[in-house]
């Protein structure tokens, strides 16, 4: 079935390959990003291009996650295109590579923002429109940093993406008896095929950095990422997110898997989550809550 589409951070990486594989799918896909008249243009222009080429229902729309304003426009902006909304991806993220303590408070917030704060921007902005419809599904694109075995200098952003993991594990019971499903996406680490590890930020305070860099902590960066990356197969392809995410938003209602681990490094996440998500099932289970792990048929029980 045809769905409505939102999909965050879509200006590249694994928000653009989703966005187009989801059109290629038979979706209509909103592709969103700020500064689509300035910065972005470019992408904004690839997006049509592409749209045109491939014959695919797929549109780039304004929207930056950091502005509550920005949210509610975009998001509204589509409703009024389409008179309905379907699927909330968030997929907007960013990464910072360094020792901890050379970040400064203000840089760990804002990444806390962009990788936290922005589903609660977009989930404000859209949720209204799904709850109203009885029929939705929120998909999370997560980290295998949230519960993996994580290498060290990455600790503003897996710390952020373990907050997000959270917030989303929240959502789902809150959301499933409005008829609204959660599937959370959670690939590994993808050295290769996005711009996340090139694109990080680094630490503000370089005074700070240089004690360890010059410290027992020499050569630790180069040693973390060479090992990083020996971990991942040859043929780890990044595609292979968009691809699982296509594959949860066509699975029939009442059946999408709650989480789908996409790591070739097999770095333990799913290990870790597998039980965790059991844990918080059984918890359900014990306080008579067991109807929130699925969401309800609103259309079912209406009929």
């Amino acid at each position: 079935m045809k769905q409505v589409i939102v999909i965050t951070g879509a200006s590249s990486g694994f928000g653009a390959l989703a966005a187009r594989a989801l059109a290629h799918a038979g979706h209509t896909v909103y592709a969103s990003m700020r500064e689509t008249t300035g910065r972005n243009a470019p992408q904004v222009a690839a997006v049509q291009q592409y749209a045109a080429e491939h014959a695919v229902d797929l549109h780039a729309v304004e929207l930056d996650v950091a502005s509550e304003a920005s949210c509610e426009k975009g998001i509204q902006e589509i409703i009024a295109a389409q008179g309905r909304l379907d699927v909330i991806i968030h997929n907007a993220g960013h990464m910072s590579f360094g020792p901890a303590e050379a970040f400064t408070p203000e840089q760990f917030a804002q990444l806390y923002d962009i990788n936290v704060l922005s589903t609660q921007r977009v989930n404000r902005a859209a949720l209204p429109q799904l709850r109203k419809q009885g029929r939705g599904l929120v998909i999370w694109v997560s980290s295998s940093s949230a519960r993996g075995g994580t290498p060290p200098y990455l600790s503003p952003y897996f710390a952020a993406k373990a907050a997000m993991d959270s917030l989303a594990v929240s959502y789902a019971s809150e959301l499933s008896r409005w008829g609204i499903e959660t599937s959370i996406i959670v690939p590994g680490a993808f050295t290769k095929g996005t711009n996340h590890f090139a694109h990080s930020g680094s630490p503000s305070d370089k005074a700070r950095a240089a004690e360890y860099d010059q410290g027992p902590y020499a050569g630790l960066p180069e040693q973390s990422l060479k090992g990083l990356a020996s971990l991942e197969p040859a043929d780890a392809n990044v595609g292979a997110v968009a691809d699982a995410i296509v594959r949860v938003v066509d699975t029939p209602f009442g059946k999408r898997p709650f989480r789908t681990h996409i790591d070739p490094s097999q770095d333990g996440c799913e290990i870790v989550n597998s039980v965790a998500d059991r844990v918080r099932a059984e918890m359900f289970r014990r306080i008579g809550l067991e109807d929130l792990l699925h969401p309800r048929d609103m259309a079912h029980s209406a009929s």
